[in-house]
């Protein structure tokens, strides 16, 4: 089964949780065990699993990230989001989850999050599944 949503973001840089809504695609797949592959085509954004309980952890990873890569660095690029394409590029475009007993097999306070570095922009979100 393949499921495409989109999610829309708000800010410059955001990570939205959207841990439901790949619950819910595997529910609808009826896959009781399997893998779940959540992908983002995109260069400016990415997908991570992280802790979902504390947004402190969030706002953490956020504010190292822009540390680690600022916004106005010394880029080539001309389009003034360099740091958005290396800041995805870390974090990845992918995460595969395992599904057990028709449930992403996810620790209590992990969380599913498409990470915005470009925004606010419409970004596409799909969700591969695949008994097993």
């Amino acid at each position: 089964m393949l499921k495409k949503f989109e999610v829309n973001t708000a800010r410059r840089v955001e990570f939205v949780d959207i841990t439901s809504l790949v619950r819910q695609a595997v529910v609808e797949s009826g896959v009781g065990n399997g893998i779940c592959v959540v992908y983002v085509p995109h260069t400016t954004c990415g997908i991570t699993i992280n802790e979902h309980a504390d947004p402190d952890v969030v706002a953490d990873i956020v504010n190292r990230l822009g540390e680690l890569v600022p916004k106005n660095g010394k880029y080539a690029h001309v389009e003034g989001n360099s740091d958005a394409h290396i800041k995805a590029s870390l974090v990845g475009s992918s995460q595969t989850i395992i599904i057990q007993d028709g449930k992403l097999l996810l620790g209590i306070w992990q969380g599913v999050f498409l990470c915005e570095f470009d925004g606010p922009r419409r970004r596409n979100v799909f969700i591969k599944i695949i008994a097993g």
